[in-house]
Formats: structure tokens, C-alpha cells, sequence
């Protein structure tokens, strides 16, 4: 009968260090082994007896010595106490450092020997398990626990070299308070890395081996890093480190090593506990000061967590290096955050007497993608109804994290968490569910849905159509990814003084960008990253490049994009070196770019209706051949998706800048000058300049831009200012401004700091124009965009034309038989927009919208081509924007003919008038700061602001109807309708001459007439003005604007002398004087800016209105 457990003899008390014989069951006692130790008894005993005498003695010794202090007590005359207190002392202290003893033998027990921790949690009484004793997932491997510890010594050489070579020099590149940095002492000690127990992911790829170690390091690590320059000495003295390591060995090849490269890196944060020395002394540097503690660990324990991986080549020249450091992710999952219920009330009133609500709200995470969701005040059953998307790098290992907690002024409450390994999604497809949370009460719904990777772009019109139907917030849905391994540059231009450059990367797509790190002292930079990003619609999207120097002033280069070249490219893949503009003749950058659709292969789901037009259809996601489907009838309006038209105009004023650094020098920097500074505006991909104020540091543009942005979150206005050089401009300054801030608010008008200089502030005015559908403001709209106009800037829109151009149908075949494969191109003046290609058809599907500014709503078109790759036009349109004028709420969805007669476009076309709320435009002299935001409104609205004196009304009625035609009729010579204003804000008096009429034809032609201004009494070129000349008309529009820098005080005293001239004939100096008029200053309000019509009078009699 075989011996149970409890009966055998005890092991030795280490089995680690007398481990039984491999011969031995390891349930039975030591047989032939043990029996030398056994008979040990047999011997003399003479040392041993000796060693039990001689520690009786030293007991006995101590005992004794406890009565030491008793006596001298009582020699001493000392109460009873005395002695009770210094005994109760001596028992504490005892007490406490018995504690202390059996904490670290627990924490030694824990780290040499968990086998025999293992054996006492499942009461096998100090015994090895037994070889039946097995885990079905995680396996024990002390044998790669021995092989680590004889290894560590050698790694520890390694190390030591790797942070003098490598690390050493990196650190003191990167900063230049850090060139007297070096590593005093590198040694890793002498307690290894534990591996707790390894397990091996069957049934994967069969080209890779998948491992997961359960590793535990408790080391006495200790490295020592000097700053010689600030005297400052720090280092890391012990170390923590738990976690789950993977460790993926591929590609497995028919040769040796068999094994290509190993790579490793954590699927979740590990736990990092590191005891720092000397780290107050080490953030005292400067630039290191927004450091802390916290920051530096949580950048060492992501630095190994997906995605990001470490890659150790174990070949040389080994394919796809890129791909196996950074490979494409498995899928990626949409998580609907929908709702939760039964949720835990924490909120409590009145000192907890009154229990209230809580105000939940939830976070995300899958690795080290987080999400937080917004704040439901006041409710147990919110309703979030948010959208995520996680890119899934691993499965099995990644997991979905839910966190809901409740809104505290001070510390949140935990409400509850669930968790859900991605693997489950993957199988389902899609999950819609309710979750219970752990830790808490209460349930938490979620829709999960796993999106496959398409490397071809077959199915992205059904992706997008989808994608549509979604309602999702707070970003709209993706259809693809873009993966981008940033690799090498070539050749980039050194800076001044033929230094090195520090160069970096930025890559951005509409409002995401992301940096490269900087390589430091290089112009062939070797980056060797990867960077991802979610696509809405790659027909339309574009990568933007932007190679600088690591202060990101200096640009090294640059490269636009259009991802649509990826969409024709094999497998959505594009591997080459690429030219940089604005760099140097022979400067290129090697990237890999790949591009993945996103599908929902699931054969339950439709593609839902199309919202918001009666009679749209449902189409399925892939109708089975032959089955009999209705065909859907033909649509009569467009359906565009909800963001269209929502666009709004930003109008960026810049003003003006104080306190500019001096860049300039002459004599070879003997002599300090000043600079000349422009501006760089960059917003929603588009760039402006301003001109350049020569030879001063308090310059003044007055410039205004224009740009049309959407509500989109994150978007930000970038300003940068620059001191014109030849050779190469200095950077003046940057500053950033939240374009969300300023769509919130609608104006901004602020001083803005300039970052990265010494100093310098800049002077901008930010209005948000937002389109509305009625006509009756454009007049007033033109008139005070005549007034607000500034002779540097372009002429300021009056309106934004939206155009969604949704499908065309019966073009013309090529050559009679083959449909053509047509694109549209929409233009209004110098702007254009292109369509996609649709391959082979006649009736091609675009669904692209566009959007266009309109200075001149009455007199400008749309024109519409439709073309064929490699046939010309298929047909065109041309549709003038006085036709929105008179529709219905400015728009027109319907049909449109094309001009050949034969095809038809259904497009949306509607115009928003810009009304300017704050133009400056003031009601009277006195109210300063009165806008024109009074022309805008509407008459019930002005009780309600308080502020808008009593004129403002008039002032809107003026600035309506002021250019209708008087009912007097014009004199004899005819009339110049003009504008005279004075802008307080900009210290300057405007004049605006629109037109003529009624001239006189003093021969048989008609005259060329020109207007000419002379601000009287000077009668120096400094003050005088003219017009463009037109060709043989009686009645010219001129529309021109006109400026004199002076105080009001002087143009009160001032007469404008307004002559309307022709030239006699193309060879001849000759003026023929058609009328003029003269304009008393004083007698005109001059803070109106009313437009008037002025009758012509001859030399003698100059006139009056």
C-alpha cells in the first residue's frame, strides 16, 4: 500500500538547496540516497556535542544579563517604576524588529523559493510537487531561471557598455545642460530576473512561436549618473519590475538560427517600482524642471507596452524589418459606449443624511488607448451614446477595460468595472450587450463590433455609404487606417554655419499630428518608426509631412500627400523614397505607407437608410447574384450626410506685434540692427503670409484672411513670425490658438504671447462667420466689406457657396460603346476641386462636396465639368450664383442638364451670406466700441442690447438701402457714388469709390473714365489717389478702396477733391475733366460710412449731393 502523504518522513527543511534525487518518487522517503545521512548517528559526537554545550552557556549568559539592570535599580535606590518602564521599552523595541525580521524572510521566501510557497498554500508540508501536479496554461521553468542567473553577470557587462556608447552620447545630444553627462557606475547586482512560469499560445500562426513569461524582478540594481557642470550626482539604487513579458520568435526559416528575430514587449503597463537617489538634486537642471518623478516612470514603463516592441534581428538582412517592428493590427474594434443602469448613488447632502444621485461617466481603454466619456449629472441610468475605436495589436492578451466612476469636486467614486478579452469580439463579430460591473452594482451596455482589414479598396464605396448611417460622436466613423513606417532622409540641409541639424518629423492629416523623435547631429537621419492614424475618407484626405529641426523653427523640408495614390496602388501600398520641397536639390525621405480598409464582415448587416430624404433606399451590403432585387427608383434630391453645409468662415485679422527681437546685424554682428517681420498662418491645411515691414520691431500689417473651417475638435490656428533674410529667415516666435475656442465664442480679439523667444507679442482679431440662408443682408454685407477692406488683403467674401455633387447619369459612351470613366471638376473663379475617378461606367457615383468663398455673389458662377480619363469632356455647367439668390432659402437640389445635351448631374448647391458681427463699423463717433454686429440683427432683438445706441437702427436702414437711386435725377454731368469713412480703430480715413453713371460724352465716343482723389489743402502726390481706368463707358464700376493714415482732428480740417477724368487718346498726355466735386470733411459724419451718390459739377461750381 502506497504511503499518503502525512505518513511519509519530513524532506530537509530546503528542498530547493537538498533537492530528492531524480530516482526518487517525490511522494516516498529518501531511500539508498539518505541512508549515509541517516546512519549519522552512529558516529562521535564530539564537535557537535561541544556546540550544544557552549550555546546553553551563551543562553544562559543572556538570561542573566537581564537581571543586570534590576539590581543596579535597587543599588540605586530607583523606584519598581523605573524598571517596569525601561522593560516595557525593551519589549517594544523587540516587538518591532521581530516584525521587521519576519518581513523580510517573507520577502526572501517569496523570491528564492515560490515552489515552497506553492507547497504550503495547498498543504503538501514543505514538499516539492509532485510530477502529477501540473497547470494546464502556465508552466513552471526553473531551468530558465538557472540559465538567467549564470547569464547575469555577463548582461550586466553589457548593459555597462551599452549606456557608456550608446546612451551616454544620446543623452548629452539632446540637451545642451546635459553635455557633462556620463554614468559613474552601471552594475545590475546580484539577484536575477524570475521568470514565475511561462506559457506557449498553441494554434496561432504557424510561421511564429508565441510565448507569455510571468516575469518578477526585485534586484539591487544600482546606476550613478553625474552632471559635472551643475555638480549634481543621482542614480537608482533597487528596482521593482511584475509584469507579463511576450515574447514572439518569427519568422521561423529552413536555416540556422531557424529563428529570424525575437520580439518582446508588454501587452499591459507593467508594475515599475524604482527608488530614485539624488532625484531632487537631478530635476534642479534647467530643462529638466517640468520633469518629475512620476513622468519618468510612466515614460520607462510604456516605453515596452504595445505598440510599441522591442526587435532583436537575429540575421543579417532580414526582410521586413519594419513590418516585425511595427506590424499592422490585427483588426479594430468600434466600441459603442451606449448606456449603463442600476448604478450606485454616492453623492450624499446634509453630512450623509440625504443620499442623492451620482454624476457617472466611463473610461476606455484597450492597452494604451484611452477614451474618457462626458459627465451625466444627477442620474443612476445615463446615456452616453459615444463612440471609440481601438486598434487591437493582440490576440488573445489585449483587453477591453470599462471604469465608470462618479464626478466629484475633489476625488471621484469608483462605481464599478467590467473587462473583456478582445478574443471574444473577434469570434462574435458583433456583441451588443450588457455587462455587469465588478467592484460595484450595475450593469454597462456596449455594442462591439471587430473590423476586418481589406487590403484592396473594392468595397469602399460600401464602407462609406455605411459609415454614413452611423451616428457616432464624438468623432465621425473611420473607413481606413493609415500605417506609415517613417524610415531614413537623405541629404537634408544643414543649418547656418554649416552645423548638423537635430531633425524631426511631423506628420499630420486634417487635425492629428504626431512627432518622430529627433536624431541628433545628423542630415541622413535614420528614424526606423511607425505612426497610425484613422481615415474618414481617403478619396479626400492628405498625409502632410514636415521635416524640422527638433527647436521647430527651422524647416529641413517638406511633403504633401494625397492618400487617393494609395487607393490605386498594389495592396494600398506604397514603398519608395520621396522628394522633399522646400529643401535641398537632392533631400528625400523613405516611408512606407499601407493602407487598410475597415469592414464589418458580418452577413446580418444592411446598410441602413439615407437619412433625412423621403423615398431613399436600402441597399445591400452584397446582393447575391441572380436574386431577383428591385431596381431603386431614380432619387430627386441629393442625400448628403449631416456635416454638410455646416461649415463656418474664419476671418483672421492680423494687426500688429510689440517688442520683437532684433535679428539683424551688420558689420559682421558688430552692429545690432532690427528685423523684417511677417507672419505664417496655418489652419485646416492651408497657409497664408503676410508682407514683409521692413526695418521694424513694433511692425503693423492690418491683413485679413480668410478660411473656412469645420467644428471638428482639436483644430488649431498656428502663427508664426519670421524675420525676412537672404538666405535663410530667423525665427521670430510661435503662438497657438484653439480654433474650438474661438467657434464657441465667436470673436476673439486678444495679445497673445510669442513662445520660444525672449519677447514679442502679437495682436490678432479672430471672427467666426457663419453662413445664413437669406438674402436681404448681402447689400449691407457688400458695403461693409467695402468699408472693412485693407489695401494689403485679398477682397473679403461676402458669402460660402456648399456643393455636394452626388451622382450623373446617361454620359456619353466612349467611342459609341465603352462607358467612359468620368470625374468632375467644380470651379468658382481661381478655386477648383476635383472629383475621384469612377472606373467604366456612365452613371458614376461621387458623393463629394465642396465649398467655396464668394466676394461677389451677383456676378459670379459655378462651373461644372464633367470629364473622361483619357476622352475630354463629357459635358458641362454653368450655373450663376444669382440663381441662389432668388431661391428658395439660397439652394437648389435637383437635376441639371448638361450643356452638350446629353447626361444630367443631380448636385446640391446653397449659398450662406457671411454677416460680420464685429467689423468695426460704428453708429456714432462717441461709442468706440460699438461693431457692426448692430447691421446683423434683427429689428425685435435691439431692446435686448442695451449697449447699441439709439442710432444703430438708422445705421442699418443706411447701410440697406443708402445705393438706391435717389428720386432727383442725376445733373448734367452725372454722379460718383462713393463712400468717406473714418476707422477709429485703425487711425486712418477711407475713402471707397464705387461708381458713375450718367457721364457726359463729350465726342462721338464714349469716354475711358478714371476717378482721381486729392486731399486738400495738399496737393503732393502723398495724398492723392486714382482709379483704375475703364474702356468706353458712361457708366464704369470701379469699386476701389483708398487710404490716408491721419488723425480725425486733421481730416475734419480737410476738403477730398473728387475729379472724374478720361484720357483724350492712347499716345496722349492730355485729361479731359468730366465733373468733380469737392467734399468738405467737417460737414460729413465721418463714423457713417454711408455710400452716396454725388452729382458732378464743372470747375467753378464743384457741388454738392
Amino acid at each position: 500500500m502506497e504511503p499518503s502523504p502525512g505518513d511519509s518522513p519530513s524532506p530537509s527543511p530546503s528542498p530547493v538547496d537538498q533537492p530528492y534525487p531524480p530516482s526518487d518518487p517525490p511522494d516516498q522517503p529518501p531511500t539508498a540516497h539518505a541512508k549515509p545521512e541517516q546512519s549519522s548517528g552512529d558516529q562521535p559526537a564530539g564537535p557537535g556535542a561541544a556546540g550544544e554545550a557552549l550555546a546553553v552557556l551563551t543562553s544562559f549568559g543572556r538570561r542573566l544579563l537581564v537581571l543586570v539592570p534590576v539590581y543596579l535599580a535597587g543599588a540605586m535606590g530607583l523606584s519598581v517604576g523605573f524598571v517596569l518602564f525601561g522593560l516595557a521599552l525593551y519589549l517594544g523595541w523587540r516587538r518591532v524588529r521581530e516584525e521587521k525580521e519576519r518581513s523580510l524572510r517573507v520577502a526572501r521566501q517569496l523570491l528564492d523559493d515560490e515552489e515552497r510557497l506553492t507547497a504550503k498554500t495547498l498543504y503538501m508540508s514543505h514538499r516539492e510537487l509532485p510530477a502529477w501536479v501540473s497547470f494546464p496554461d502556465v508552466e513552471k521553468a526553473e531551468w530558465l531561471n538557472k540559465i538567467v542567473a549564470q547569464v547575469w553577470p555577463f548582461l550586466g557587462q553589457y548593459m555597462e557598455k551599452l549606456l557608456a556608447e550608446t546612451v551616454a552620447p544620446a543623452v548629452r545630444g539632446s540637451n545642451p545642460h546635459l553635455q557633462t553627462f556620463t554614468f559613474t557606475r552601471v552594475e545590475l547586482g546580484e539577484k536575477p530576473l524570475r521568470i514565475l512560469g511561462v506559457k506557449v499560445h498553441t494554434g496561432q500562426s504557424k510561421k511564429q512561436i508565441l510565448l507569455d513569461l510571468n516575469i518578477s524582478y526585485v534586484g539591487d540594481v544600482q546606476i550613478d549618473v553625474e552632471v559635472k557642470k551643475y555638480f549634481c550626482k543621482a542614480g537608482v539604487k533597487g528596482m521593482q519590475l511584475h509584469g507579463v513579458l511576450r515574447v514572439i520568435l518569427e519568422p521561423l526559416m529552413g536555416d540556422l538560427p531557424i529563428v529570424g528575430a525575437v520580439s518582446m514587449f508588454f501587452i499591459r503597463r507593467p508594475t515599475l517600482d524604482i527608488n530614485w537617489t539624488g532625484m531632487t538634486n537631478l530635476l534642479d537642471i534647467p530643462g529638466l524642471s517640468s520633469l518629475s518623478d512620476t513622468m519618468i516612470m510612466d515614460s520607462i514603463a510604456a516605453f515596452l507596452v504595445l505598440p510599441n516592441r522591442l526587435l532583436v534581428p537575429l540575421v543579417p538582412d532580414l526582410q521586413d524589418v519594419a513590418q516585425l517592428r511595427s506590424p499592422l493590427p490585427r483588426g479594430i474594434i468600434r466600441i459603442h459606449l451606449l448606456a449603463a443602469r442600476g448604478l450606485s448613488s454616492k453623492d450624499k447632502y446634509v453630512k450623509g443624511l440625504i443620499e442623492g444621485k451620482s454624476d457617472p461617466y466611463a473610461l476606455v481603454r484597450v492597452g494604451t488607448q484611452a477614451f474618457c466619456s462626458r459627465v451625466i449629472n444627477e442620474e443612476l441610468n445615463p446615456q452616453w451614446g459615444e463612440t471609440y475605436e481601438v486598434m487591437v495589436h493582440e490576440v488573445p492578451g489585449q483587453e477591453i477595460e470599462v471604469e465608470v466612476f462618479d464626478k466629484d469636486p475633489d476625488k471621484d467614486d469608483f462605481l464599478g468595472r467590467m473587462k473583456l478579452d478582445v478574443g471574444k469580439v473577434l469570434q462574435a463579430g458583433v456583441m451588443d450587450e450588457w455587462f455587469p460591473l465588478q467592484g460595484g452594482q450595475g450593469q454597462v451596455h456596449l455594442r462591439l463590433e471587430w473590423l476586418s482589414l481589406l487590403p484592396d479598396a473594392e468595397k469602399l464605396e460600401q464602407i462609406l455609404q455605411w459609415n454614413r448611417g452611423v451616428s457616432s460622436r464624438p468623432e465621425p466613423p473611420s473607413a481606413a487606417i493609415l500605417v506609415v513606417y517613417l524610415d531614413r532622409a537623405q541629404d537634408l540641409p544643414l543649418k547656418k554655419g554649416n552645423k548638423e541639424p537635430n531633425p524631426m518629423v511631423q506628420l499630420s492629416i486634417q487635425d492629428v499630428t504626431q512627432e518622430s523623435k529627433a536624431v541628433y547631429s545628423s542630415n541622413c537621419p535614420v528614424w526606423e518608426q511607425a505612426f497610425r492614424f484613422f481615415l474618414q475618407d481617403p478619396r479626400s484626405q492628405e498625409l502632410d509631412v514636415q521635416v524640422k529641426d527638433d527647436s521647430r523653427a527651422l524647416t529641413l523640408g517638406a511633403l504633401t500627400l494625397p492618400l487617393a495614390r494609395l487607393l490605386t496602388a498594389p495592396e494600398l501600398t506604397l514603398d519608395q523614397w520621396f522628394q522633399l520641397s522646400s529643401s535641398g536639390p537632392n533631400s528625400r525621405l523613405y516611408m512606407k505607407l499601407v493602407m487598410r480598409l475597415l469592414y464589418l464582415d458580418t452577413s446580418e448587416v444592411r446598410f441602413p437608410a439615407m437619412p433625412g430624404i423621403p423615398g431613399a433606399w436600402d441597399l445591400d451590403e452584397s446582393p447575391q447574384t441572380g436574386s431577383s432585387v428591385d431596381v431603386p427608383p431614380r432619387p430627386c434630391h441629393t442625400t448628403p450626410d449631416s456635416s454638410f453645409g455646416t461649415e463656418n468662415v474664419l476671418r483672421i485679422h492680423v494687426l500688429e506685434a510689440q517688442d520683437l527681437i532684433a535679428k539683424d546685424r551688420f558689420l559682421g554682428g558688430l552692429v545690432k540692427g532690427k528685423s523684417d517681420p511677417y507672419v505664417k498662418l496655418k489652419l485646416a491645411g492651408r497657409s497664408f503670409r503676410s508682407r514683409v515691414v521692413r526695418e521694424d520691431l513694433n511692425p503693423r500689417w492690418n491683413e485679413i484672411f480668410e478660411v473656412i473651417v469645420t467644428s471638428i475638435p482639436g483644430q488649431e490656428l498656428e502663427v508664426e513670425v519670421f524675420d525676412k533674410d537672404l538666405d535663410k529667415d530667423d525665427f521670430l516666435g510661435r503662438c497657438k490658438v484653439s480654433l474650438t475656442t474661438v467657434l464657441n465664442s465667436g470673436f476673439l480679439d486678444e495679445w497673445l504671447t510669442l513662445e520660444d523667444v525672449p519677447s514679442g507679442r502679437l495682436h490678432l482679431r479672430l471672427e467666426r462667420l457663419t453662413p445664413r440662408s437669406t438674402a436681404a443682408e448681402l447689400e449691407e454685407v457688400l458695403q461693409v466689406n467695402s468699408l472693412i477692406q485693407t489695401q494689403k488683403s485679398a477682397e473679403l467674401a461676402a458669402a460660402l457657396l456648399s456643393v455636394y455633387l452626388e451622382r450623373a447619369e446617361d454620359l456619353p459612351l466612349r467611342k459609341g460603346t465603352k462607358p467612359p470613366s468620368p470625374y468632375a471638376t467644380l470651379a468658382v473663379g481661381d478655386t477648383s476641386h476635383k472629383t475621384k475617378t469612377v472606373p467604366q461606367t456612365a452613371t458614376p457615383v461621387w458623393n463629394e462636396s465642396a465649398s467655396f468663398l464668394i466676394r461677389k455673389p451677383n456676378a459670379e458662377s459655378l462651373e461644372l465639368q464633367v470629364r473622361g480619363e483619357g476622352t475630354g469632356t463629357l459635358g458641362s455647367l454653368s450655373l450663376p450664383l444669382s440663381e441662389l439668390l432668388v431661391a428658395d432659402q439660397l439652394c437648389l437640389d435637383r437635376w441639371f442638364t448638361l450643356s452638350n445635351g446629353q447626361g444630367q448631374v443631380l448636385l446640391r448647391a446653397q449659398l450662406g451670406i457671411l454677416v460680420s458681427q464685429h467689423s468695426g463699423v460704428e453708429a456714432h463717433s462717441h461709442s468706440y466700441s460699438h461693431s457692426s454686429s448692430s447691421l446683423s440683427e434683427e429689428p425685435e432683438l435691439w431692446s435686448g442690447l442695451p449697449q447699441v445706441t439709439s442710432s444703430a437702427p438708422e445705421l442699418r436702414q443706411r447701410l440697406t438701402h443708402s445705393d438706391s437711386p435717389p428720386e432727383a435725377p442725376a445733373g448734367p454731368l452725372g454722379q460718383v457714388k462713393l463712400t468717406v469713412w473714418y476707422h477709429s480703430e485703425e487711425r486712418k480715413l477711407v475713402g471707397f469709390i464705387h461708381s458713375c453713371r450718367a457721364l457726359r460724352q463729350n465726342g462721338r465716343d464714349p469716354p475711358d473714365p478714371y476717378v482721381s482723389l486729392l486731399l486738400l489743402p495738399d496737393k503732393s502726390r502723398g495724398t492723392k489717389r486714382k482709379t483704375a481706368q475703364k474702356r468706353r463707358t458712361l457708366n464704369p464700376e470701379f469699386n476701389e478702396r483708398f487710404e490716408w493714415e491721419l488723425p480725425l482732428d486733421e481730416a475734419l480740417r480737410r476738403k477730398l477733391d473728387v475729379s472724374v477724368k478720361s484720357s483724350s487718346s492712347f499716345m496722349s498726355r492730355e485729361r479731359d475733366l468730366l465733373g468733380k466735386v469737392q467734399l468738405d470733411l467737417a460737414e460729413i459724419d465721418l463714423s457713417q460710412g454711408a455710400a452716396q451718390w454725388y452729382d458732378l459739377m464743372d470747375d467753378k461750381d464743384k457741388g454738392s449731393s
